[in-house]
């Protein structure tokens, strides 16, 4: 019995760059960017991915194109819209990181930040919590089976080699991304930050009346206790802040798709 494996021309083009648009997407995407999950796989996990889409996209629209550069470009085309739609995913998980910022310059752990080996970021310590536990959460409640879904829907909004960028609505999305950043981060941090504003307001009016107390050397472990209580008393808002930067990830897809549509 002689299997044959022939397969026109066309046909790989038009899975190679299918699969341009998802390794962009597997390389940048949250869960899927991981730096720990060896690259080989993350590899393979494209080029399987590819071949679900690939049979799944009926019918095959093959790219039209009359040489070698326009294809290439096509390919770099393809890439940098997987890219942009796996960092409009990834900014919104970094919220964590950000809230963790805030909450470690409060309470007097921004000195003891260092290089997460997993987000090749500078990270503090209760970044790394928020990190790990949204991404946990991120796990358990499917969001990554969401970002697959909405990866292989962005082949009918925006066909093969039709991508367009709409400048002003990127640009629109992008002061708003910013805004809704900031704003997430200080809602997330805002328990802490508040205690520990009240608690610098009580050191300052201590410093007024004894002078002589060395209120650095006090204030540094008071806020540092204070901080790790109040830390532990709201880990269980901690859910209802995932489900929030979850909504903000889906809507910053949603709007870079289409600031890419046709």
């Amino acid at each position: 019995m002689i299997v044959d494996f022939s397969f026109p021309l066309e046909e790989l083009e038009y899975f190679l760059l299918i699969l341009a648009r998802v390794s962009g997407f597997m390389f940048t995407a949250p869960f899927f960017s991981q730096n720990h999950v060896p690259r080989m796989l993350k590899a393979a996990l494209a080029i399987l991915i590819s071949y679900l889409l690939y049979e799944a996209i009926m019918p095959h629209v093959p790219v039209v194109y009359h040489t070698l550069i326009e294809y290439t470009g096509f390919i770099i085309m393809e890439t940098l819209v997987g890219i942009i739609i796996g960092l409009a995913a990834a900014f919104a998980m970094n919220v964590s990181a950000f809230a963790g910022q805030i909450v470690d310059t409060d309470i007097g752990f921004s000195m003891s930040a260092q290089m997460d080996p997993v987000t090749m970021q500078n990270t503090t310590v209760t970044g790394y919590l928020y990190q790990y536990t949204f991404m946990l959460i991120f796990m358990v409640t499917g969001m990554h089976r969401y970002l697959l879904l909405a990866l292989s829907e962005t082949f009918e909004l925006i066909p093969l080699g039709q991508a367009v960028l709409n400048k002003e609505l990127m640009y629109d999305s992008m002061i708003r991304f910013m805004g809704e950043y900031i704003m997430m981060g200080f809602r997330i941090a805002l328990p802490i930050f508040a205690v520990i504003l009240i608690v610098n307001c009580m050191l300052g009016v201590m410093a007024k009346v004894s002078p002589q107390m060395n209120m650095f050397a006090v204030g540094i472990q008071i806020k540092s206790m204070i901080g790790l209580i109040v830390l532990f008393v709201t880990i269980g808002i901690l859910p209802d802040a995932a489900e929030m930067i979850f909504k903000f990830m889906r809507t910053n897809v949603a709007t870079v798709v289409r600031a890419l549509m046709p």
